[in-house]
């Protein structure tokens, strides 16, 4: 989708300033919004991707206004209502007002640290072979969907060269709502700056991305 997420290529925002020394957190209500986020998702009522899509879903204008942080509490608070654990009006009240759903699993102290080292790997086997090959040209969908993606809007109806071929894996798009994880071969694709930013970029520097197969023609 193209949400207020994606911004490659976008002007008006200003210098990129890397912060020297930043640390993990700027403040301690940080730690708990990461805490909260991990543990509501172990609760095995989303995945990552609809998560991620929950984020790309809040409008411009909130989006814009909101730290790191924030935009992740506000996404949780999406994804806690679509899944009927916290009303609207309880989170108006700031308590519980009703008996909302009740989580498949809970995740406990004594487990934060092994299910944190397990993580989420979303790589699957797959019987058919890859359709493309390292060397091969191809051209990337243009495409505009409502629903999640993770081909950037940058990178779209772009012609590149095959860099890589990588394992199968779970289908993001899919995956975000419901439609099974449907896995799929990924690619690294490389293209030229120019064919990426047009005739003023650094004709030198390529740009690389890791593409679901389905979003690749021959070209």
């Amino acid at each position: 989708m193209n949400g207020p997420h994606d911004l490659g290529g976008q002007m008006g925002f200003g210098a990129i300033a890397p912060e020297i020394d930043e640390p993990l957190f700027h403040a301690q209500w940080e730690k708990r919004a990461l805490g909260l986020t991990l543990a509501a998702g172990n609760m095995g009522h989303w995945n990552i991707d609809e998560s991620r899509h929950a984020r790309e879903s809040l409008r411009p204008a909130d989006y814009y206004s909101s730290s790191y942080y924030e935009i992740w509490i506000k996404a949780l608070e999406v994804l806690l209502e679509r899944h009927g654990f916290v009303s609207c009006d309880e989170f108006t009240a700031g308590r519980a007002l009703v008996s909302g759903a009740t989580p498949k699993r809970v995740l406990s102290a004594e487990n934060v640290a092994s299910v944190l080292a397990k993580g989420g790997p979303c790589d699957r086997s797959i019987a058919a072979k890859p359709h493309f090959k390292v060397g091969d040209r191809i051209k990337t969908c243009n495409f505009h969907p409502e629903t999640h993606t993770r081909l950037p809007r940058y990178a779209r109806g772009k012609i590149g060269i095959v860099e890589a071929v990588r394992d199968g894996f779970v289908f993001p798009d899919t995956n975000a709502h419901g439609k099974g994880e449907n896995p799929q071969y990924v690619y690294t694709v490389v293209f030229q700056a120019t064919e990426i930013w047009g005739n003023t970029a650094d004709a030198q520097l390529t740009i690389s991305i890791d593409a679901w197969e389905s979003y690749l023609e021959s070209a």
